[in-house]
Order: structure tokens, then C-alpha cells, then sequence
């Protein structure tokens, strides 16, 4: 992901936060560093930063000009750590409290984009402590059998079933459950796999990605293997679609990330049926940066190299400051 060094620009201290306790974690790690490598291909002095109990001591030696949360999965994706960076008064990359809380609860963002009039599917939100056996009738009589289950606040498809073609629920649902904070049961559609990127800089109108189709191997689809294993994903892009829908998914995209309040970047995901019906699943507050992931893809796509991206994400944070 490297690339040339942009030319005259502001160079500044950048944190990269990364791991922590999270089942994201060695995700976390993976991302962080690319972006230290593409910022400082960029021309910024970059420290990686560990999410542990010396986090506090390390930023304060450190006094960056910007953090850098390459972080997935809370604490750091669903406004902790952005609630404890502002009250140490320091600018960092992406959306804030809110807008992370928001968007790393499934439940929450499903319900701010039924009310936005955009394209979600039926769900049922299973309480935590929950017995599977009485989650289970509930979800079979609410959805059926042929459904998807998924942790409430958690993503890179970790804890995620799908049961394709109906069955047994029990095991699926007790394993989203063990990861706490409930759990989001929707019902299976059977579809292309679409992510949009949002690129949301400070005082710059917040624009959409090119639309990427995400192909796997037959009968598989895009879980945790498939994201971070080289080679066993395909990202086309743009989408083989109709320039319609192509526009219609980017113009859903965009909504989205603006009614969540999110910031900088984000990055929606979707289903779109073999008849053009479209399904928006959830949006991401911080996309992967790994080598295989695809925010970077898209950015790339409209003639944005990763050290121009991480550049222009961390200059956006730095101009925005503290507010």
C-alpha cells in the first residue's frame, strides 16, 4: 500500500492505536500497520501505540498532533476510546462518540435507517443472558429457519452464522451470544455481496466510493477467512451493476454515514438481490486497512493512493481539532 510521498504538506505526530482485548484484535494490529507505513510514506513521524493499560502514560509522552484508532471492535470502535481521547483533548481520525456507538450497535443503526426510509431487512434482537433454547422459538417464529445471526456489537463477521438453508439454530445462537451485548438475528437473502466506501474530510462535502462487489469462492461467502486471507476474495469494482444502482447504493451510503453522524470515513455493506433489491446490513466506523481489505480499494479506484488517504484522513483530523 505504499506510495510517493505527497508533496508540501504539514508533517505532524501521528499515534497509530492498535490491539487491544478485543476478538479484533490481531485485525487491529494488521491494519495499524499499514496505515504507519503509508503515513509514513506520507511524510508524518508515526508510534504505534498498544490499547493496554499504559495507553494513557504513552500518549501523554508522546503529545501526538493526531491519533490514529486502528482499532475494530470495542472498546475501541464504539466511542470509548474516542470519549477517553477527547478528554485528553486530542484530535484523532474518524467519527466521535456518537456517531461509534451508533454504528457499532447493529440494532441501533438498523433503527436510524428505518426511520431514513433506507433498505433494511426484518430483524429480531435476541437480550443478553437469553436461554438459546427460548431464542430460538422466537427467532423461528418471528423469521423462520433460514436466517442470519450475528453478535450485536462486534465485526469482522466474527460470531456470525449464517444458516443458509434452514436447521438447527441453537448452536448459532448460544455462540453470538458468548460474545455479550446481545444478538441480531435477520432472515437469509440470498444475493451479491456490495460494500461502499464514505470519504467525509473536514469542510469537504462527504463523498461515496466507488461500489465494490466482493466474490468469494462458490458456496462460501465473505466471513473472517475470506476477509484477511490474500487471494480468497475478489473486489470488483467497479460493480458489474446497472449505473443506476450503482448510484442508488452510493446515494444509500452516504445517508447513512450522515444519519449515524459519523465523520472522515466510513464504509456500508450490503446485499443486492438478481432483482435489484438492495439490503443495507451496517456501516463500519473504522474500515480495515490490511492488505486485503477494501476501503483502501475503492479509494485507490478514484485515484486515491493509500499514502494520499492516510494523509488526507489525518489532516482532517488535525484541522477539525477538539470540537
Amino acid at each position: 500500500m505504499s506510495a510517493a510521498k505527497p508533496q508540501q504538506h504539514l508533517i505532524l505526530s501521528v499515534a497509530v492505536l492498535m490491539g487491544g482485548d478485543s476478538p479484533e484484535a490481531e485485525v487491529s494490529r494488521a491494519s495499524a500497520k499499514e496505515v504507519a507505513a503509508g503515513l509514513e510514506d506520507a511524510g508524518h513521524r508515526v508510534t504505534r501505540v498498544e490499547l493496554d493499560g499504559s495507553l494513557n502514560g504513552n500518549l501523554l509522552e508522546i503529545a501526538p498532533d493526531v491519533v490514529f484508532p486502528a482499532l475494530h471492535g470495542p472498546p475501541g470502535e464504539d466511542g470509548t476510546v474516542q470519549g477517553f481521547l477527547e478528554m485528553l483533548k486530542l484530535p484523532y481520525v474518524g467519527s466521535d462518540v456518537h456517531g461509534s456507538a451508533l454504528a457499532m450497535d447493529k440494532g441501533l443503526s438498523k433503527a436510524i435507517f428505518r426511520l431514513a426510509n433506507l433498505p433494511v431487512t426484518d430483524d429480531l434482537i435476541i437480550d443478553p443472558g437469553t436461554e438459546p433454547a427460548a431464542a430460538e422459538a422466537s427467532v423461528r417464529n418471528a423469521l423462520g429457519d433460514r436466517v442470519v445471526i450475528k453478535p450485536l456489537r462486534l465485526g469482522s463477521a466474527i460470531g456470525i452464522t449464517l444458516v443458509a438453508n434452514g436447521g438447527e439454530l441453537h448452536k448459532a445462537i448460544a455462540t453470538a451470544l458468548a460474545y455479550g451485548h446481545g444478538v441480531l438475528v435477520e432472515p437469509f437473502v440470498l444475493g451479491r455481496e456490495i460494500t461502499v466506501g464514505v470519504l467525509d474530510l473536514h469542510n469537504t462535502a462527504a463523498q461515496a466510493l466507488p461500489v465494490i462487489e466482493i466474490r468469494t469462492a462458490a458456496d462460501e461467502w465473505y466471513d473472517y477467512s475470506n476477509r484477511y486471507t490474500p487471494g480468497k476474495s475478489e473486489h470488483l469494482i467497479p460493480a458489474p451493476l446497472e449505473d443506476t444502482l450503482n448510484t442508488r447504493l452510493q446515494e444509500i451510503a452516504v445517508t447513512a454515514h450522515k444519519r449515524l453522524g459519523m465523520r472522515d470515513l466510513s464504509r456500508a455493506d450490503f446485499i443486492v438481490t438478481d432483482d435489484s433489491r438492495i439490503a443495507l446490513l451496517e456501516v463500519n466506523s473504522l474500515p480495515g486497512m490490511t492488505p486485503t481489505s477494501l476501503y483502501p480499494d475503492g479509494a485507490a479506484a478514484m485515484g486515491m493512493d493509500f499514502a494520499t488517504l492516510m494523509d488526507a484522513l489525518v489532516r482532517s483530523a488535525y484541522g477539525r481539532g477538539i470540537s
